[in-house]
């Protein structure tokens, strides 16, 4: 049985490197890149940029395109008329029902909210 105060030889660590053995030779240490600065942030440059750019603005479309589509939606005949909702009654029943279609265009309200927010919000490091 091993002493128990004697390290570990030979066994990898969680970085990847293996820490010597008394039957390897030479040892090797492993050299880890330096720590990141932390009051640094990340710039993005090049293609990064455009690629974050559009993604924001995708985001924004799509905040903007659901928070209409549930602001106008719950208000129409297709809200219950639908062919999910003919073989449910009890279903359709909650579905029409005034504070479900009363909840739906709130979440609309702050969907659209969402993605003018970010839109306004947005700015690029200089």
């Amino acid at each position: 049985m091993p002493d128990p105060k004697t390290p570990l030889q030979g066994i990898p660590t969680a970085l990847g490197a293996n820490l010597p053995s008394s039957d390897s030779g030479p040892s090797r240490t492993a050299t880890l890149p330096p720590p990141a600065e932390t009051g640094e942030k990340h710039r993005y440059r090049g293609f990064e940029l455009w690629l974050h750019r559009i993604t924001v603005l995708m985001f924004v479309f799509l905040c903007a395109s659901v928070g209409v589509l549930l602001v106008i939606l719950p208000w129409r005949p297709e809200w219950t008329d639908n062919h999910l909702l003919l073989g449910n009654p009890w279903l359709r029943q909650i579905v029409a029902n005034g504070f479900v279609r009363g909840l739906c265009t709130g979440l609309g309200i702050l969907d659209i909210w969402i993605g003018f927010w970010e839109a306004i919000h947005y700015h690029e490091e200089k």
